[in-house]
């Protein structure tokens, strides 16, 4: 017997992403024409179209001005704390209860929105970090990302405040995915977690974690021979070893380190020999091509914040609150691509869903609702200009 197939239309997926910010927010009515579905339509709008409101609302003809929705969102929207608790109550709506039966491997990164010019007068919604497009001030976010059976779900959602350690974003990030009842397994980061004060709370917290090891000392080629983490970049053969890092106070953190090394055979336009070099603690690895297949796996975040540019709402506002509520709807969004493929669009199987991408992509999403949205309000396509254009 032929299975049963069902069709998913774009306006069914902008009222489930509707109903899942409405929920979670809970944004009062503020007039008789900035109603909550209007200022999420026109959200959902700039999302889709990566513009400004004040973008969205011009292209629209039966919708509330710029500011009239401006002034809506800002008059309903709970303070800083209140916004980043709702957002993650958001996120976590749609994740499967199976995801909390076990612990989980779990990918953790920090998504920094480059700031050009001057701050609020409160500067602590500015984070300071490495310069990246001609700045060193940042809007920062840091996410919790589960990787399991084919399916992505961002689990968390945080801010980095000005002059706050590493450490205290990382710890604020496990604490929220432990609300969720989700224990974990293991932790994948990239080499931006490198430091004593990170690792020492991790082993304190009894948390395990793999990442690879960031290269300090004397190079390969200096005629006085590598140093520090630069030794295990000259080793020819795959092995394990352990290694101390040292701060500037003096403190010190041990982990243990894996070197997968392999021929590059012209990959990237290279030969000769690697060594990839790994640091982890609390885990044993049953064999090197483990722990590079392992952290492979950790690069599906990247994804996520490619995606999540897809949809976040353009804006020169100061504020930070506006700006954090543009990135936690541009995860949602999202998040709402992420739950279908899981429990409408998958194959069953033995041993287990088979997860295809294919049908819909993020992009094809944001179009639906693109579309939809458009059929409701209207498109005011008309430019105002000084002369007719010649016949």
């Amino acid at each position: 017997m032929r299975p049963r197939q069902y069709t998913i239309t774009p306006r069914q997926v902008q009222a489930h992403a509707t109903q899942r910010l409405t929920k979670h927010l809970r944004r009062r009515e503020p007039g008789p024409k900035t109603t909550a579905a209007t200022v999420l339509s026109v959200l959902f709008y700039a999302a889709s179209r990566i513009l400004s409101l004040a973008a969205a609302c011009a292209s629209r003809v039966r919708v509330p001005t710029d500011q009239a929705i401006h002034d809506a969102l800002l008059a309903t929207l709970p303070n800083l704390d209140e916004l980043h608790v709702r957002l993650n109550r958001a996120l976590a709506g749609d994740l499967p209860q199976g995801r909390r039966r076990r612990p989980q491997p779990l990918a953790i990164d920090l998504f920094r929105v480059p700031y050009h010019g001057p701050p609020l007068p409160d500067a602590a919604a500015i984070y300071r970090g490495k310069p990246q497009g001609g700045t060193s001030h940042f809007h920062a976010y840091a996410t919790a990302y589960i990787i399991r059976q084919g399916q992505r779900f961002t689990l968390a959602l945080t801010y980095g405040r000005g002059g706050e350690a590493l450490t205290d974003v990382v710890q604020r990030l496990l604490r929220q995915v432990t609300r969720l009842g989700i224990k974990v397994r293991y932790l994948l980061v990239d080499r931006g977690f490198w430091s004593v004060e990170v690792i020492r709370y991790w082993q304190a917290a009894r948390v395990p974690f793999l990442m690879p090891v960031v290269f300090r000392g004397r190079k390969v080629d200096d005629v006085r021979g590598p140093s520090a983490t630069r030794v295990f970049q000259a080793w020819k053969r795959s092995g394990w070893a352990r290694y101390t890092l040292t701060n500037a106070a003096q403190r010190t953190a041990t982990v243990s380190i894996c070197v997968k090394c392999r021929n590059r055979r012209g990959a990237r336009g290279r030969r000769g020999r690697e060594a990839l070099v790994y640091g982890f603690w609390g885990l044993q690895p049953s064999s090197y091509q483990w722990v590079k297949e392992t952290y492979r796996s950790r690069l599906a975040i990247g994804t996520s914040y490619r995606q999540l540019q897809q949809a976040r709402i353009r804006t020169c506002t100061r504020d930070p609150l506006p700006r954090l509520l543009d990135v936690g709807l541009a995860l949602v969004l999202r998040q709402v691509w992420v739950w279908p493929h899981g429990e409408i669009l998958s194959h069953p199987r033995r041993g287990g869903r088979r997860i295809d991408l294919g049908p819909l992509s993020v992009r094809k999403l944001l179009v639906g609702l693109q579309h939809v949205i458009e059929e409701t309000f209207g498109i005011h396509d008309a430019i105002l200009a000084e002369h007719p254009l010649p016949r």
